[in-house]
């Protein structure tokens, strides 16, 4: 070992001033939030927690609407891509047309899809009526029409709003640890347990563990996309490994949920099971390739969305997440971020970005807000996300994450590998080790409450 790099590990190790250290390594600072519940919810204007009977309606037909012209649409002009209507010249050409013309079809049904989904997800938050038999019914409808079991995610998503980023007690997307990974344990002559330093061979070892080739990660990344919600809901993949290794939403005595609640999961596999008949019966009447294209592509492109931006408003490298001891409601509905569904700088995007928000309600944007006070309908979050917004400029709090991109969701992949065993705030670290963000208080924590 070398003088230089000597000193430069014992430096690393005997620094004890935090705010230094952090300066001198250039990493991101994360305000840890001191902010009661109160202080957050003082701030909505009081009309954002008066849902809209007939305006939320108005969002669920608007929703049937779209699905039914692009449905209409496709059925009535696809076919009429042929010779004796258009010449395209090579009979090859012909097919193909029609291939691209019914994805596009695919591909905007099932971003509509992705709206109705959020119906039914504010129905299950009691915030698209204040009565509960119409939330349940247009929640159980909606959902059971895109193969979701309402009560049963319901119940499920409930508590993970109550402990998001929790990482004793949050459902999904619960982060793996070094000791999962079978890492070596912290080296402190190699590195930090914030991972803001990293020695070189160090790296190279992680790497050689953690990180995969780029085909690879692009083929992974879009199996979690396609198949990931099945898996959550069959598997409970990405949620508390304590959990036995049959735990789904479709069992009654899962651990998932109480002994009291086994009405709600048969009524919605009640459900699921008349949504899978449904399907077989419509193979046979009309043939597998029309429901392919009609229903199961845009299906698949609704799971699709349902990971992409349930994933992406909660996971990034400048996220934390909390111990129990140290986790408050309040901590937990500010570990996410507010995204701009496929936007960036350009019109393009821009434009892209429009039609994203009015197809699934604005969900990626607003989705602070929403997990501030779930009960807030989508058309009134972007008034309650404009006063919490301000409420955290104040104390220093950025809750808004890069556009929600397929590129990004690739380099957050790459930079969400696992996090330490212990700690009361653990960010992730990357594929070499390293964590992008540390995080720091601007209170006396001999004043916090325990």
């Amino acid at each position: 070992m070398t003088t230089k790099t000597t000193i430069r590990r014992q430096n690393a190790s005997t620094k004890t001033v935090e705010d230094a250290r952090i300066d001198d390594l250039k990493v991101g600072k994360y305000v840890v939030p001191n902010l009661t519940t109160k202080d957050l919810m003082s701030v909505i204007p009081p009309h954002c927690f008066k849902p809209s009977l007939w305006r939320s309606m108005r969002y669920f037909l608007q929703d049937i609407f779209f699905l039914s012209s692009f449905l209409y649409i496709a059925h009535t002009y696809i076919p009429q891509i042929n010779p004796e209507n258009i010449e395209l010249g090579h009979p090859v050409v012909y097919n193909a047309a029609r291939f691209v013309a019914w994805n596009v079809y695919g591909f905007l049904a099932g971003l509509w899809g992705m709206g109705l989904f959020d119906i039914g997800h504010d129905s299950g938050h009691g915030a698209f009526s204040l009565y509960r038999s119409v939330n349940d019914t247009v929640g159980f409808l909606t959902h059971t029409f895109i193969g979701v079991p309402y009560f049963s995610w319901k119940i499920t998503h409930k508590h993970h709003h109550a402990n998001t980023s929790h990482l004793q007690n949050d459902y999904p997307y619960v982060p793996y640890t070094r000791s999962e990974w079978n890492l070596p344990p912290v080296n402190e002559e190699k590195e930090n347990m914030e991972g803001t330093f990293v020695a070189e061979d160090l790296q190279h070892e992680f790497s050689e563990h953690l990180e995969y080739s780029p085909v690879f990660s692009a083929v992974w990344f879009a199996a979690q996309l396609v198949i990931g919600w099945w898996a959550y809901l069959f598997a409970d993949i990405k949620s508390q490994r304590s959990y036995p290794v049959i735990t789904n939403h479709f069992t009654p005595k899962a651990p998932l949920f109480a002994a009291h609640q086994w009405k709600d999961v048969a009524i919605s596999n009640f459900g699921i099971a008349i949504w899978l008949g449904s399907i077989i019966y419509s193979i046979k009447a009309f043939g597998f390739l029309p429901v392919l294209r009609t229903y199961m592509v845009p299906y698949v492109w609704t799971n699709h969305w349902i990971i992409f931006i349930t994933w992406l408003n909660h996971t990034d490298p400048a996220l934390p997440h909390y111990d129990g001891k140290v986790f408050t409601f309040a901590r937990g509905a500010l570990c996410t971020f507010d995204r701009e569904m496929m936007g960036g700088p350009s019109l393009f995007d821009k434009i892209c970005n429009y039609i994203c928000m009015v197809a699934t309600h604005s969900v990626m944007e607003t989705h602070v807000a929403h997990h501030v006070c779930s009960r807030i309908p989508h058309y009134l979050a972007w008034d309650a996300k404009a006063e919490i917004d301000k409420l955290l400029a104040k104390h220093g709090i950025n809750c808004k994450g890069a556009p929600a991109t397929w590129s990004e969701g690739l380099r957050i992949m790459k930079e969400t590998k696992f996090i330490e065993d212990t700690g009361d705030v653990r960010f992730y670290k990357n594929a070499q080790g390293k964590a992008s963000m540390v995080a720091v208080y601007n209170y006396d924590r001999a004043t916090e409450d325990k």
